[in-house]
């Protein structure tokens, strides 16, 4: 029994009772910290409702609000975020406020241009049927499965990621696109077709068999041949170099294939997201606190910015690899990158008026591009994670 549970019993049942019911065990055991946290929490509602100004990221130094359009990848994030939040907290400002954003990304599960329909769709679409068990989030979700399947390459065996670039690759596919899978998995629990659910299965096997070194670190980018499915090359977009070791990959990789054995139960995706968080708790490049740099292999340790997304991603992988293993390393090491979020090193100063929580993420260090700054997606797996710790 930690202290905070102790304080709320000796200050009676019906207090605990009040505390779990507004999320407030998940919260961290600092006082100011929490207040902080509640502050921000709210400012999110504060937010004006538009359809073009999804916030993304944000520049701190001044105060500039990245906004996006729904076909943005990470536009589904906001409305994911306000539904996580009512879950924490039983506010139905919360929902209500989620209720209006959502619908901002349905068009986006016709969107074939894209292999993020699962973070557009999911995350938001899926956030909403938790709480509304409703026929119309799932025809969204089906909708949006159908719409990554034509994606698909049964020569290669994956969903193709990315349409750009064709120059340099012929059919690209990034260890980021196991999350899209849940939307897949998802799906043919919903309709009853197997369609959604084999697609899902190849793509995961592909990925087990060319994206990872014996290390049990992962590759950003694997290109193929797709008339042949023979791999063409393995190198990155995001990382610092084809041989680095990009830190939100590791985390997309631990994230995917535990979620994958969630739908599947087996036994080899289990023992990849294993080795692969292994990989990333015992780092030597990790820094004390947990949260890491951007990229493992970065020559400019400890110079690096770090990247709160890849430690939240990973905290919330880890308390569900937790549930399947019960090895509680995994939910020591989540709780420490919590604790460690939780704090004003990490937390967005209240005198910055913002619908984002955390700071200190980064999106695209090769472009230069949302270096350690708060980025929505870091905001997502956190709240995810408080809502698994719960």
């Amino acid at each position: 029994m930690n202290k905070v549970s102790f304080i709320f019993l000796i200050l009676g049942f019906a207090s605990l009772v009040t505390a779990c019911r507004t999320g407030i065990n998940s919260q961290p055991q600092n006082t100011a910290a929490n207040n902080i946290l509640e502050t921000r929490y709210k400012m999110l509602l504060d937010y004006p409702v538009d359809s073009m100004s999804m916030p993304r990221s944000m520049n701190i130094k001044t105060n500039e609000i990245r906004k996006v359009p729904s076909r943005d990848w990470t536009s589904g994030f906001f409305a994911g975020n306000l539904w996580q939040l009512y879950r924490l907290t039983g506010d139905s400002r919360y929902k209500e406020q989620a209720q209006k954003w959502t619908p901002f990304s349905k068009k986006e599960s016709v969107n074939s241009n894209s292999h993020d329909v699962g973070f557009k769709v999911f995350c938001s679409f899926g956030e909403a049927l938790k709480v509304e068990n409703k026929k119309e989030h799932e025809a969204v979700i089906i909708k949006g499965a159908e719409t990554l399947c034509t994606r698909f390459n049964p020569k290669v065996g994956s969903i193709r990621s990315w349409d750009f670039n064709k120059e340099i690759w012929d059919y690209p596919v990034i260890i980021d696109n196991m999350m899209n899978l849940e939307l897949l998995f998802e799906a043919s629990k919903i309709s009853g077709n197997p369609k959604y659910r084999d697609v899902a299965v190849q793509h995961a096997n592909t990925t087990l068999k060319n994206q990872f070194r014996a290390d049990n670190s992962c590759y950003h980018v694997i290109d193929y041949n797709p008339n042949t499915g023979e791999v063409r090359k393995k190198t990155t977009l995001q990382g610092y170099n084809d041989d680095s070791v990009w830190a939100r990959g590791q985390a997309w990789a631990v994230y995917g294939f535990t979620m994958s054995y969630r739908y599947t139960k087996d036994p080899a995706y289990l023992k990849q997201a294993e080795g692969t968080a292994q990989f990333f708790m015992t780092n030597k490049n990790l820094p004390e606190d947990g949260i890491p740099y951007w990229d493992f292999k970065d020559p400019s340790i400890p110079n690096s910015p770090r990247d709160v997304s890849a430690a939240m991603v990973m905290a919330s992988g880890l308390y569900e690899l937790y549930g399947y293993t019960k090895n509680k390393s995994y939910r020591a090491f989540a709780d420490k990158l919590i604790a460690s979020v939780q704090s004003d090193k990490y937390i967005i100063n209240t005198a910055i008026k913002a619908p984002f929580l955390l700071d200190h993420s980064t999106g695209n260090w090769p472009k230069n591009d949302e270096i350690d700054e708060p980025i929505i997606y870091a905001d997502y797996y956190y709240l995810e994670a408080l809502l698994r710790k719960k």
